[in-house]
């Protein structure tokens, strides 16, 4: 299993990915889920991959001399020149196609079910950046101002902190924070997921990123990320008072329309909370 997060801003974009792959509780590997495909001053593209690592690991390195072709007369688009992200994006679909053609009989023989997701995204120059979650049948999505961020993998644990935090005008130092937070999360309740971590900020129309590190427990920063999330945690859930029921006493009753209220106990079998 494996976590990877990919975040749309206005901003820019950021991305990261776990790096631990098992196949049982006494085979565990470090693979990394994330590769930048990068052009100085012309393209800057991320792709994190979940699912089979021998399905992501061949898309990765095919998707590099994949071609796709709209006609016998027309130039073939790969990603090296493709004139915008979701040009990029089909090609990535086709690579995907090729993967299952190439692979899927011999893995279903085998009772290997073609299992990869993808998030890739980046920015080509003359368009502005673009994200989307590439699944295994090759077909896509794009990331929208309502929905700015895509989650591969165990995604469930790191998902309610993403929810709360990140909107399109969310500061990109901010929304790296906020993914951290979101895998730190997916670690604490999921032994399969697990470091070192990949993370890329991309600020955008720069076609280059100067933030691109691999964090790993002794990062200082995460270190204190880790601490204090789960002390500030504790300390809000502390001070939340605990339910009353209706034949304690009170000094803080709940206030409902201007009346007092108090968790209803079920007396009878058919009565309900409400």
């Amino acid at each position: 299993m494996t976590y990877c997060v990919g975040i749309k801003l206005n901003a820019g974009l950021v991305f990261l990915s776990d790096s631990r792959t098992n196949a049982g509780v006494d085979h565990i590997s470090t693979f990394r889920k994330m590769i930048v495909y990068e052009r100085p001053n012309d393209r800057f593209m991320v792709l994190l991959s979940a699912g089979n690592l021998s399905i992501s690991q061949s898309v990765r390195e095919l998707l590099q001399v994949e071609q796709l072709k709209e006609s016998d007369e027309s130039e073939p688009i790969t990603i090296w020149n493709a004139r915008s992200m979701f040009d990029a994006a089909r090609v990535l679909g086709q690579t995907v196609r090729r993967v299952y053609d190439r692979d899927a009989e011999s893995l279903k023989y085998s009772g290997v079910e073609f299992n990869v997701s993808l998030i890739f995204g980046g920015q080509i120059r003359g368009e502005g950046m673009r994200l989307f979650h590439v699944y295994s049948a090759g077909n896509f999505i794009e990331a929208t101002p309502e929905t700015p961020y895509f989650q591969i993998g165990e995604s469930k644990y790191g998902k309610p902190v993403l929810d709360r935090v990140i909107t399109p005008d969310t500061p990109l130092d901010e929304a790296a924070k906020c993914a951290l937070v979101s895998m730190d999360s997916t670690m604490k309740s999921n032994l399969s997921v697990g470091p070192p971590l990949d993370l890329v900020v991309y600020e955008a129309n720069r076609f280059a990123s100067d933030k691109i590190a691999c964090v790993d427990h002794d990062n200082p920063y995460y270190r204190m990320l880790h601490g204090s999330w789960g002390q500030k945690l504790r300390e809000v859930f502390d001070s939340l008072e605990d339910p009353v029921w209706d034949d304690a006493q009170t000094d803080t009753p709940l206030k409902v329309e201007g009346r007092s209220k108090t968790l209803k106990k079920i007396t009878k079998p058919d009565e309900r909370l409400i």
